[in-house]
């Protein structure tokens, strides 16, 4: 038997916050990296399962945007590669930032408050949108910026020489920014280079690891989409909760949310998220319209109220799934006991 939906709620949020002091509003440089430099990945999380990157740098030098594939994993002039942590609960937590590759503190910023420019303004940055920062010298002209950091977790200073995968801070929300992330930014000479491609035009095959090092070019295959968050909870969410984490489970007497947040979705997917119950029986299902165009974010739950009864004991089965032009990209199937 199915049961009428009662939590149908999409909501959709594009978090592409304006370029930073970071984020210089110019095409990526297709100068070629020196024989030897290498990009190890720069945060102590595992992609897919800790974090997720949001943005790539933004190839197109016009108005429009494109990734370095092509794609639309990015925001007009972004300059650097975002890596998002799932929320401020995980941030809160302490996650690391790590030197990309061996090099000399150049310069450093700290002191600027985690709070989201929501609420803090732009305004009230008076030009610091990197946030507390850290400039590494690699050499040869060539260096990494790390923006967003945690006000007093650093813990380098200028004139340090560290070594690839060495911990220099953690993740923050300082700056301009809206989530706890890392940007990273590569320049030569002063100018921003795509460190997924540093030369060329985008290449929807491209699959190199530009100046990444196998490792990391692995960690951060390409994803034309993602899921940042999924759970259960007994009464209807909202995306301030799902961003600020630790979201009160549901009992047997409570409502049954199952919710989940997906990154960097394209116009036309088509969403589902179906609940099962301890029998396999479907109790609900929801499936959002055609998204009407590329969304950075987006926030959906399905649920019911609570029974008279209780809920069986048993596992609550939740299935999200996008499709684009017919096919599944994205399919994520979470559970929870009662």
């Amino acid at each position: 038997m199915k049961f009428a939906p009662i939590l149908l709620a999409g909501l959709a949020a594009a978090c592409a916050p304006p370029a930073s002091q970071a984020q210089n509003p110019q095409p990526a440089a297709t100068a070629k990296a020196p024989a030897g430099l290498q990009l190890d990945f720069p945060v102590a999380c595992q992609i897919g399962a800790t974090c997720e990157v949001q943005n790539y740098v933004d190839r197109d030098p016009g108005p429009g945007v494109q990734d370095y594939r092509c794609g639309s994993n990015t925001y007009e002039a972004h300059g650097g590669v975002d890596i998002r942590v799932p929320d401020m609960a995980a941030q809160a937590a302490g996650v690391e930032v790590l030197a990309a590759a061996p090099g000399r503190v150049a310069r450093l910023r700290d002191g600027v408050p985690d709070i989201s420019v929501t609420v803090r303004g732009k305004a009230a940055l008076q030009g610091q949108d990197c946030g507390n920062g850290i400039v590494i010298d690699h050499g040869n002209a060539w260096e990494t910026q790390y923006c967003h950091l945690a006000q007093g977790s650093l813990k380098v200073k200028v004139g340090d020489q560290v070594a690839a995968g060495t911990p220099i801070a953690r993740i923050g929300l300082s700056g301009n920014t809206e989530y706890p992330h890392l940007h990273l930014t590569v320049r030569k000479d002063g100018a921003m280079v795509d460190p997924s491609a540093p030369e060329g035009a985008c290449d929807p095959a491209r699959n190199g690891p530009g100046l990444w090092s196998p490792p990391a070019a692995q960690a951060m295959a390409y994803k034309s989409g993602a899921v940042l968050n999924t759970g259960f909870a007994g009464a209807p969410v909202g995306m301030a909760a799902i961003e600020a984490g630790g979201v009160a489970g549901p009992t047997s007497a409570s409502a049954l949310v199952a919710y989940v947040r997906a990154i960097n979705l394209h116009g036309g997917d088509v969403q589902e998220l179906t609940l099962k119950g301890p029998g396999g029986e479907e109790l609900v299902s929801s499936t959002q319209p055609a998204l009407d165009r590329a969304k950075a974010q987006y926030f959906m739950m399905a649920g019911k109220k609570a029974q008279a009864n209780g809920w069986p004991p048993g596992r609550y089965v939740a299935t999200y799934t996008v499709r684009r032009g017919g096919k599944v990209v994205i399919s994520r199937t979470f559970e929870t006991t009662l």
